[in-house]
């Protein structure tokens, strides 16, 4: 884990028991980044940490002060993505609960997000 940001790395060690956790091995867009069943949940982008989250909880944390709407570069924002300006102590708190909101999602839809999963 030396090549990636000493405190991503705290995050990455926090989900390294989890069965359903990936580190994307790609180049490009999201490299390095967790996934929870092959979705994004948190990642570094451009040295800031990046994690994905329920719209009214986005809002609530930039109205704090403590995040920044992310935009992955073609300039339009993401509504339910957060660039994260906290200190690193959230850093892992914050993934967790990506982790939690990502994984629920799959839950409630079907392969591509397609409509609800009945049983």
């Amino acid at each position: 884990m030396s090549d990636i940001d000493p405190l991503f790395a705290k995050v990455v060690k926090a989900f390294a028991g989890k069965r359903d956790v990936t580190r994307q091995s790609a180049k490009g867009f999201g490299s390095g980044a967790l996934k929870v069943n092959g979705k994004i949940f948190a990642m570094m982008s451009k040295a800031e940490f990046v994690v994905k989250l329920p719209r009214l909880r986005v809002d609530q944390i930039i109205a704090a002060g403590q995040g920044t709407r992310f935009d992955p570069g073609h300039g339009i924002v993401m509504r339910e993505w957060v660039v994260v300006t906290v200190t690193e102590g959230e850093w892992v708190e914050l993934g967790k609960e990506a982790y939690r909101f990502v994984k629920g999602q799959q839950k409630k839809t079907g392969p591509r997000g397609q409509g609800e999963i009945r049983s």
